[in-house]
């Protein structure tokens, strides 16, 4: 249940990203659309032309489901590192929010909640241009919104605790080229896990994304696989509240030791 203090961290995130948010707009809105465009209409003819449809599915309708969530998550990762760490080491800012009567776990979920808020944001806006673009096959796409939000809260979840322990922003360039960017290009994203050898299979299928993916993509062909999807919540769900555990407790030892 979300608190008043939390939901106060919430309203100060929101205050900053309206003042912000023109500056943020090509990252957040006009990248993804741009990917889109490029991927589903330039290279998804090539791909309908010459090898037919991906998974019985046209190729931009296989792809901007996967981009939806994959962007949208990219994007909710990067917020959970670099400015997780100005809070408290550079800017300092979280210091002061600790200080009030916001306890360092409401402050660690409102950076949780924020980044769904601002997920469902993005993901609208991207749903319908993909819409406009003939890419959303059925009315259901709608549910791919909340199911970029649930894929971004997990992502965010699990490194946002992890931030918060850091000394200095070097791992987040490893974590961005190694974990971030893999699981970008190879969870479901532009073709099928099938497709991946074995080991790589198996990482996909322990990542958010691919969960997300597969829910998303789902939601926009409404073709629903409900025992499935639901096994895909669950999972993301238990990413959640395996990161709020730890981005709970990592936040309380930094900021109230």
């Amino acid at each position: 249940m979300a608190t008043p203090a939390l939901l106060r961290v919430v309203e100060r995130e929101a205050r900053v990203y309206r003042r912000l948010w023109r500056g943020l707009a090509f990252s957040t809105f006009l990248t993804p659309v741009l990917f889109l465009a490029a991927m589903g209409l330039g290279l998804g003819h090539l791909v309908n032309q010459h090898s037919g449809q991906v998974d019985g599915l046209d190729y931009l309708d296989f792809v901007a489901p996967g981009l939806l969530v994959a962007s949208a998550t990219q994007l909710a990762s990067g917020e959970a590192m670099w400015p997780v760490l100005a809070g408290v080491k550079w800017i300092r800012f979280y210091t002061g929010v600790v200080v009030t009567p916001i306890g360092a776990g409401q402050l660690y979920g409102g950076v949780v909640v924020w980044q769904a808020i601002r997920t469902l944001i993005a993901s609208t806006v991207f749903l319908v241009v993909a819409a406009l673009l003939g890419a959303i096959p059925s009315a259901c796409g709608v549910l791919a919104i909340p199911a970029s939000a649930l894929t971004a809260s997990a992502a965010v979840a699990l490194l946002a605790g992890f931030s918060i322990a850091q000394d200095s922003d070097l791992p987040f360039p490893v974590i961005t080229r190694l974990v971030i960017l893999p699981l970008f290009l190879f969870s479901g994203t532009f073709f099928p896990i099938s497709q991946l050898p074995r080991g790589l299979r198996v990482f996909a299928v322990i990542s958010p994304l691919w969960h997300g993916v597969s829910l998303a993509r789902d939601a926009t062909t409404g073709s629903f696989h409900v025992l499935a999807d639901i096994g895909h919540v669950v999972a993301l769900v238990a990413f959640i509240m395996i990161g709020s555990y730890f981005g709970v407790r990592n936040f309380g030892r930094r900021l109230c030791a």
